[in-house]
């Protein structure tokens, strides 16, 4: 290749790239959380008691590990606990565990809020490992998010409020 192919190269090449970072950002399509997105063994999970709230798993380049923190509701945050369940014990069962966990998780969160509300927050169970299992874990964290964005403070229904 001569000196002008290789100019007309380069400059395609950097058009291209100028082109593709030039473009405005997409907009990403809301967050859907599954029983795999934390689980009992994300560092910081087992800290969160009921009805606090915390921030999705992230790095933590300081613990040089992924992990959840306790945030504030109030300060906004990603995620708010709602509730607990306890799996019958028994040999540790994945799909069976998953599914009394989104049953479960289900019926508190239908109970909980009014049919408004449900328009704009979803749930997802956080389930013991197989190794958290094994060492006698059986609760189940019911966890409601907001699909569009972070929460802006405590979404729990007030006492009494439940249907």
């Amino acid at each position: 290749m001569n000196l002008p192919s290789r100019r007309w190269a380069l400059a395609a090449t950097a058009g291209a790239l100028a082109a593709l970072f030039a473009t405005e950002p997409s907009v990403s399509a809301p967050l859907t959380k599954t029983d795999t997105f934390i689980t009992a063994e994300t560092t910081g999970i087992l800290t969160i008691e009921g009805g606090e709230c915390f921030t999705d798993p992230a790095y933590s380049r300081r613990d040089a590990e992924v992990m959840v923190r306790y945030e504030p509701c109030g300060e906004g945050a990603d995620n708010q606990s709602y509730g607990f369940l306890q799996a019958p014990d028994g040999p540790c069962d994945r799909p069976r565990l998953a599914a009394f966990a989104w049953r479960g998780c289900g019926e508190i969160f239908d109970r909980s809020w009014p049919d408004r509300a449900r328009e704009t927050l979803d749930y997802y169970p956080i389930l013991p490992t197989a190794q958290t299992w094994a060492d006698g874990d059986r609760t189940v964290m019911c966890v409601v998010y907001r699909p569009g964005g972070r929460l802006t403070g405590s979404v729990l229904p007030l006492r009494g409020a439940a249907r």
